[in-house]
C-alpha cells in the first residue's frame, strides 16, 4: 500500500492529456480503500476516484490525491430460472466484463458492448445505449461510504437512477467509492433488443433475421467502431455532451424552423434530441481548434488531436455549446466529468 508522488496520468485518461497527479494511490481489494480513507493524506487534500479513465477531462493537474480503483471480482451469487445474479469488482473493464458475459451466455448488456470505462462507474453514469441502460440489469451495488468508512449495500430504488444521471452524480456525488456492482442477466431466454435502425441494418446487411445477444453484440460494436474513434489512436473522452430531452411544445417550435430535426420520443410529453445532430448543424463536425477538435464522423465526441491541453478542449466545448445554444435554444449539457 504505496502512495506515489507527481505521477503522470497521460496513459490514465483516454484523451491522452499530458497531466499529473500530487499524489497517487491504487485501491487493489476493499482493504486498501479502508486504508487510504484513514491515512493523514487523504484527510489533507482533496481527492479523486479514477476509473477507466473514459468520460473525464482534466483541466489542469491535480494537486490532490488521485485514487485509482483497480477491484476485481466476477462471482455468481444466486442463480433462478431464468436470471443470474453477478457481483463484479469496481475496477473490472466494462466491455471486458460484457464479452465474459457473452462468453457464459449471460444476456442483458450486449447493446452496451464497447462502451469505455469500468464497472464501478457504470451505475454512476447509468450507463446506456441502443435501448438499453444499466438500471435494466441493476440488482445492487456496494461502496464505501467516505464519511465514516462503512461499507453499504444500494438497491436499484436507492440509485435514483436516471438519463446518464444517478444518486452518485446528485447528493451522493463525492460520497461513496463504488466497490461492487451486482446485475441481474438472463441466462436461458434472452431479451434482444434489436429497435434501433442502426442495429437493424447490420443485422440485414449480414443476412440475420433471428439474432443472438451475440449477434447483438457484434452490430453495436461495429457501430461504434464505424463512426467513433479508438482513444489508443486519437484522444478522446467519449460523448462529450448528453443528448438533450426537451419538451414536446419546444420541440413543434423547433420543427417548423429546422423539418429535419432528429428526435426520439420520450414519456410525458417530452423529446430527446441528438446532441450529436445540432452540433453538427451548428457546423461543428471536424473542425478543430489548434489539436483540440470535433471528430470528423461523429460530432458528438471531442478529440485531442495531439498536444491539446484539458482547458483548450474545454473552451471548444464551451463555443459549441454557445453556438448551438444560438442557433435552437438549447444549452447542451456535458456528459463528461469535469476535473480541475
Amino acid at each position: 500500500m504505496t502512495i506515489q508522488e507527481n505521477v503522470s496520468l497521460a496513459s490514465k485518461n483516454t484523451f491522452g492529456l499530458n497531466v499529473s497527479a500530487r499524489y497517487f494511490f491504487e485501491a487493489n481489494s476493499l482493504k486498501d480503500v479502508f486504508f487510504i480513507l484513514k491515512h493523514s493524506t487523504f484527510k489533507a487534500h482533496p481527492h479523486f476516484l479514477l476509473g477507466g479513465g473514459s468520460n473525464i477531462l482534466f483541466i489542469n493537474n491535480f494537486k490532490g490525491l488521485v485514487i485509482k480503483i483497480n477491484i476485481k471480482g466476477f462471482d455468481i451469487i444466486q442463480k433462478e430460472k431464468n436470471h443470474i445474479l453477478i457481483r463484479i469488482g469496481g475496477g473490472e473493464n466494462w466491455h471486458e466484463t460484457v464479452l465474459k458475459c457473452l462468453e457464459k451466455n449471460y444476456g442483458g448488456i450486449e447493446n452496451l458492448s464497447l462502451i469505455p470505462g469500468t464497472v464501478g462507474a457504470a451505475p454512476i453514469q447509468n450507463i446506456g445505449a441502443y435501448g438499453v441502460e444499466l438500471k435494466d440489469v441493476f440488482h445492487s451495488l456496494e461502496a464505501v461510504e467516505i464519511a465514516t468508512g462503512k461499507l453499504k449495500t444500494f438497491q436499484k430504488e436507492d440509485c435514483r437512477f436516471g438519463y446518464r444521471n444517478s444518486f452518485f452524480k446528485q447528493a451522493g456525488k463525492g460520497k461513496y467509492i463504488l466497490t461492487s456492482v451486482t446485475l441481474r442477466l438472463t441466462h436461458e431466454e434472452h431479451s434482444i433488443h434489436a429497435s434501433y435502425g442502426a442495429i437493424q441494418n447490420v443485422l440485414k446487411e449480414a443476412d440475420i433475421t433471428t439474432p443472438t445477444i451475440r449477434d447483438i453484440s457484434n452490430a453495436v460494436i461495429q457501430i461504434r467502431q464505424s463512426k467513433l474513434p479508438d482513444p489508443k489512436v486519437l484522444g478522446n473522452g467519449g460523448s462529450f455532451f448528453k443528448n438533450p430531452v426537451i419538451s414536446q411544445e419546444q420541440f413543434d417550435i423547433l420543427q417548423k424552423k429546422f423539418p429535419n430535426i432528429v428526435s426520439y420520443p420520450q414519456p410525458n410529453a417530452q423529446v430527446k434530441v441528438p446532441a450529436g445532430w445540432l452540433i453538427e448543424q451548428a457546423g461543428w463536425k471536424g473542425r478543430r481548434l489548434g489539436d483540440a477538435g470535433c471528430h470528423e464522423k461523429q460530432a458528438l465526441v471531442l478529440v485531442n488531436h495531439g498536444n491539446a491541453s484539458g482547458d483548450e478542449i474545454w473552451d471548444l466545448a464551451q463555443k459549441i455549446r454557445e453556438s448551438v445554444n444560438k442557433k435552437f435554444s438549447i444549452l447542451l449539457e456535458p456528459e463528461i466529468n469535469i476535473v480541475g
